[in-house]
């Protein structure tokens, strides 16, 4: 039986190791997605043709320009946290991976979801189309957090030196963002405008707040010299 449990805890202690991933491999896999997610947001900015008022030809496709800036800062916001997250990180687990995997898929839809409003903004649907790209913005902030959530509970992931405490705080930080998006979907099907005004807000915190406290997670380690 001794043998048999010695040959168990190998087993185990192998598929643990399998399920350790690089953390380079995931960093490079997103930084690509969210580069290309930008090229196609701005790709979908329509040009106006050649005519002799070409300004107000601009003006009336403020709708475009004003989901392109909302999205930019979102995608953004996004991705100073998932740099800030993988800076933090010595290793992925299998969850962490698969979580920033549909994080990742959430984000790669913001293409479509901002076409789709900027289309509807004007119009009877308005509404739907502010929900849905509310809904795929929502989405994306909760996978965030939701990988951080998770490498919380396993700390050997993490860099040693990080204080606990720290890489929490980050996490906190966020859910006032992710709130401020879901009372947006809430209430994009009655009140879209109000909606509108609350996702710009809330693309303003996300972009801001990882700024604000990007280094605060790594005092620990810079007092070790680090």
């Amino acid at each position: 039986m001794m043998a048999a449990r010695d040959e168990s805890l190998k087993t185990s202690g192998r598929d643990r190791l399998t399920d350790i991933l690089p953390t380079d491999r995931l960093s490079a896999f997103a930084d690509g997605v969210f580069a290309i997610v930008i090229t196609l947001l701005v790709l979908e900015l329509p040009v106006p043709e050649a005519t002799e008022d070409l300004l107000w030809a601009l003006l009336e496709a403020w709708p475009d320009f004003l989901a392109y800036i909302i999205s930019f800062a979102f995608i953004g916001g996004f991705w100073i946290t998932h740099t800030s997250i993988t800076r933090m990180t010595a290793h992925e687990d299998g969850v962490t991976v698969r979580m920033a995997l549909v994080m990742l898929f959430f984000v790669s839809l913001l293409p479509f979801s901002t076409s789709l409003m900027a289309t509807h903004l004007i119009g009877p649907g308005s509404r739907l189309a502010v929900f849905i790209y509310g809904l795929d913005l929502f989405l994306a902030s909760l996978m965030l957090n939701r990988i951080m959530d998770s490498l919380i509970r396993r700390p050997d992931l993490l860099i040693d030196g990080l204080a606990d405490a720290d890489f929490r705080g980050m996490e906190h930080r966020r859910r006032y963002g992710i709130v401020l998006d879901g009372i947006g979907v809430l209430l994009a099907l009655f009140l879209p405008r109000v909606a509108i005004a609350i996702y710009i807000s809330a693309a303003i915190y996300f972009i801001l707040q990882p700024l604000f406290f990007l280094r605060t997670p790594m005092r620990s380690l810079e007092k070790e010299g680090r």
